[in-house]
């Protein structure tokens, strides 16, 4: 087992790579009553098509990992929700676009509740009438999420720059999709990417070391499993002749919604784990710097009208795309797009982008880190979605500490491009 101990934050990171493949991290934090631990695959909802060893490629239906996420917590002996339960633990499950994680958290019984975690998500079960059962209420789900203005918003923008790449699909799928799921594909999708080489258990909390690492190890070695598949993962090549500009829906909001965004190219990239972390603070300070809800630009932009408090903007960087995006309620859309372009795109002259303002953000995002530092919940999270190699969220310090104003530029060069600019718009129905 290797430690790494990081001595400004007062943490110890220990990680093992077990004989089957699964990479294991575990924090203790002997001063926290609480145990949380996290199993996640590197396996999300843009995974659509692939292919292992030499096979030929193979779609499967859209929502798929969400689907599966789903009917892993139903067992033939009963719905593992209620073991969790009957242990004391919280446990939940979620899919993203790259991702699909499990997870419990409780503050007794923790063998227990982590044996119970490895062995439902590494026992897969799905019959014809089960799997017909959950495609009704996934159905009802989508359809939740359809009926949300702000989620319509999102993906009307993803629509606009993704038109190929099934980031633009939503991560349940369709309904239309999800009826072709057969207990054949869940089985091909679960043998492919649920391989203990493909994911990562993380372990953080009042826990001992050696004493957890046994637990594991033991599980582990009472299982067999196949050899490690080599997973080859298909998506479509895109260039900015394939964005679309502009495109609008209706919905019955109460005000007009619209998002800009901006999509990042592989190409315009940093080589290496490192310097790719370090374009991805970067581009956020660069982006606070330029719309945060202390810079001029976005005080000038609320007392004009053009922006609410809803407004907001976020940057995503995850395996095989990266985008940033600005959205707000708004009676001026036109002038919403107008200016936040301009801002985007002229960010180089932009006053306020200054070493000064950069010294002071930079000590506001420590801050915000060292807070978030506190939450249990937020680290397992956090740890699973930010590793860069062998760099983690807790490098993330040095990181920041090491960005200068040039970085920033550097970055918004890469990124902030005329060319790669959408534009979607929600408006209310009576503008019909």
């Amino acid at each position: 087992m290797n430690k790494k101990v990081y001595s400004n934050l007062n943490e110890k990171l220990y990680t093992q790579t077990l004989d089957n493949g699964l990479k294991v991290f575990l924090l203790p934090k002997r001063e926290f009553h609480k145990t949380y631990g996290l199993f996640s695959t590197n396996y999300g909802s843009i995974d659509n098509e692939f292919s292992v060893q030499e096979e030929e490629p193979q779609k499967v239906p859209d929502g798929i990992a969400h689907f599966l996420e789903h009917k892993m917590f139903e067992k033939k002996e009963g719905d593992t929700f209620q073991e969790f339960g009957r242990l004391g633990a919280s446990a939940n499950a979620f899919t993203s676009f790259t991702k699909t994680s499990y997870l419990f958290s409780a503050t007794d019984n923790i063998k227990e509740n982590l044996l119970t975690l490895l062995n439902f998500v590494q026992a897969p079960y799905f019959t014809p009438e089960t799997v017909e059962k959950e495609k009704g209420i996934i159905a009802q789900e989508i359809q939740m999420y359809q009926d949300d203005p702000d989620w319509r918003l999102f993906f009307g923008l993803l629509q606009n720059l993704y038109p190929k790449h099934p980031l633009h699909i939503d991560i349940a799928g369709t309904v239309e999709s999800i009826d072709q799921i057969t207990v054949e594909d869940l089985y091909k999708s679960y043998q492919t990417f649920y391989h203990p080489s493909n994911m990562i258990l993380f372990v953080i909390g009042n826990i001992d070391v050696q004493e957890t690492m046994s637990w594991i190890e033991d599980n582990q070695e009472s299982k067999s499993f196949p050899s490690s598949p080599t997973i080859h993962r298909y998506f479509p090549e895109e260039t900015t002749d394939d964005i679309v500009s502009f495109s609008s829906d209706i919905m019955p909001v109460t005000r007009p919604k619209a998002i800009l965004g901006v999509k990042g190219f592989e190409d315009n990239l940093p080589q290496g784990n490192k310097e790719q972390l370090r374009f991805r603070t970067a581009i956020n300070l660069l982006l606070q710097l330029l719309l945060g809800n202390t810079s001029k630009n976005y005080l000038d932009l609320y007392q004009k009208g053009v922006i609410d408090d809803s407004f907001d903007f976020e940057f995503l960087f995850d395996r095989s795309f990266y985008l940033a995006d600005f959205s707000s309620d708004t009676e001026q859309p036109e002038a919403f797009f107008n200016e936040i372009e301009q801002i985007l795109l002229n960010f180089a002259e932009e006053k306020e982008v200054n070493e000064a303002n950069l010294t002071r953000l930079k000590k506001k995002m420590l801050g915000k880190y060292f807070q978030s530092l506190n939450s249990l919940e937020y680290i397992a999270n956090q740890f699973t979605q930010e590793l860069f190699g062998e760099l983690t969220l807790f490098d993330l310090p040095e990181i920041i500490d090491s960005i200068q104003l040039h970085d920033c530029l550097n970055a918004g060069k890469r990124l902030l491009q005329k060319e790669s600019i959408a534009k979607f718009y929600l408006a209310p129905e009576k503008e019909v």
